[in-house]
């Protein structure tokens, strides 16, 4: 059984046009859909918008419905000049970029008293899912890197150039790094994959609304691409 996570009602609608929906639950005001999706038996979910949202939905999913592997998918804002919108990153680690226990000693976004900094991704799904998105999506280019999720929507170059410097990382969201924080603690195999929405500035505003559909669509196509693969 796979778990796919998509933060936004926008993203679930889509593949629920795809599922034969067998069951369907609501636990923690989240409504699950298990069934079958591009030949896989699949529990999808909107977690909702946020780093406590993401998390609890993926206890859910271990608890309830033992998935043996969390897909998040999604979109995000550009960290990087060379990946442009509609592009996918998909994710070799995630941070959460608005941890900051600095004052003890720890590095910006390091989790106090965890075992690792950076919460990885799992290497099969990581190789599995970027040939599937070149197959699905060869219009567009994928990456792969860091990803880096906080409670801010980043609109700001100032801040955006902040998470440059301290993480490296090739974009950045809500969600991701939740997720894979809590599949890390339940040692279930975790990939964030994520489309390009806008560019993590002043522009992003502007450019979200517009991208959004565009983005979705790629990350929808990838997944029919990844699935059976599985």
């Amino acid at each position: 059984m796979l778990g796919i996570i998509g933060a936004m009602e926008e993203e679930v609608q889509e593949l629920k046009r795809s599922m034969q929906v067998q069951e369907e639950r609501e636990i923690a005001s989240m409504r699950f859909y298990k069934g079958n999706l591009f030949g896989k038996e699949a529990v999808v979910v909107r977690s909702g918008i946020g780093k406590v949202n993401a998390a609890i939905c993926t206890q859910i999913l271990v608890d309830f419905f033992q998935v043996k592997a969390v897909i998040n998918t999604g979109i995000a804002g550009s960290l990087d000049a060379n990946i442009d919108i509609g592009d996918v990153v998909i994710s070799t680690d995630a941070i959460q970029h608005d941890v900051d226990a600095s004052i003890f000693g720890d590095p910006i976004g390091q989790v106090p008293q965890m075992d690792v900094f950076a919460f990885p991704t799992d290497a099969t799904l990581l190789e599995k899912a970027v040939l599937a998105n070149q197959k699905a999506n060869p219009d567009i280019k994928t990456f792969q890197g860091r990803i880096v999720s906080g409670d801010q929507f980043i609109s700001s170059e100032e801040v955006k150039n902040k998470i440059v410097e301290l993480f490296d990382a090739k974009c950045t969201e809500m969600e991701g790094a939740a997720i894979a924080h809590a599949a890390y603690l339940n040692h279930v195999p975790c990939v964030i994959i994520r489309a390009i929405s806008d560019k993590a500035d002043h522009s992003a505003v502007v450019d979200y609304p517009t991208f959004e559909k565009k983005a979705i669509a790629h990350s929808v196509e990838l997944l029919r691409e990844l699935l059976p693969t599985l």
